[in-house]
């Protein structure tokens, strides 16, 4: 369903940052490089615009393999998000916590001995938001929350610090395509509910208790249109106030906690 805009930070006057997410950072390509060969998770990878250094492009390629979305950058942007103002060209926002797989879902649900409950978060923008989702998905019994690796808030320390903690205990998988993660989820059996305000099926006469995955739209456009078109079932939550929307994490969390008195 179509989310209410959430406010956004005020920034003083001056100089723009670019829009740099609260991971950790590392800088620098000796640093990177280490990281990688460690294993350690990065959401995104700012490397200097139209820079043609090889060794550059390897340490890009290298991340880019690993998972992390490679971002060109502007050099004065990248002195900017420096806290040393050493980066060499490179800088890497690194997530606050391993990201599981969706299989890794489905498994905590088959090891519990219940019909999977997920949370399929399409194109949140806003860490508040995600760390809420995931703190409420983990207090709701749910087995996992999936988020796009693009046009996403990835596993930043403000979304650690909002889950409560609840990312050390609840799966978030971090997939490359929405619409085809859907797909391989309905050919394992899980249904897909999409929140929407138009949606014929209300959510209080909607069955929850089998296999489950709650899409949650964008915080101001709601679901993608593909994403949209993928849903076994849109679903609308009831409205009785002027306002006619509920924002991403309250939504969600009506949405769960729904799905757990069904299936007490």
């Amino acid at each position: 369903m179509k989310n209410d805009q959430f406010d956004r930070k005020r920034t003083k006057t001056g100089p723009q940052r670019p829009e740099e997410p609260d991971e950790g950072l590392i800088e620098g390509r000796n640093a990177l490089s280490e990281a990688l060969k460690s294993g350690r998770a990065i959401d995104k990878l700012y490397v200097a615009e139209g820079s043609t250094d090889r060794a550059l492009a390897r340490l890009a390629a290298l991340a880019k393999e690993a998972g992390a979305v490679v971002v060109p950058t502007d050099r004065r942007k990248l002195d900017q998000m420096s806290p040393t103002g050493a980066h060499q060209g490179v800088i890497a926002a690194v997530a606050a916590h391993e990201y599981a797989s969706v299989d890794d879902i489905l498994d905590l649900a088959a090891r519990r001995g219940e019909a999977p409950l997920i949370v399929i978060c399409d194109e949140l923008s806003d860490p508040h938001n995600l760390g809420a989702i995931i703190r409420t998905a983990e207090c709701a019994g749910a087995h996992g929350v999936i988020i796009p690796k693009r046009r996403s808030v990835g596993l930043t320390a403000v979304v650690a610090k909002t889950s409560a903690g609840a990312v050390e205990y609840l799966p978030v998988a971090r997939v490359a395509n929405v619409v085809n993660t859907i797909r391989e989820l309905k050919e394992k059996g899980v249904w897909v509910y999409g929140t929407a305000a138009d949606a014929d099926s209300e959510l209080y006469r909607t069955e929850l208790t089998g296999p489950t995955a709650i899409i949650i739209g964008n915080e101001g456009e709601g679901m993608s249109r593909l994403v949209r078109e993928s849903c076994d079932v849109l679903v609308s939550i009831p409205m009785k106030g002027k306002i006619s929307s509920l924002n991403a994490s309250a939504a969600a969390a009506v949405m769960l906690y729904e799905a757990l008195r069904q299936r007490a």
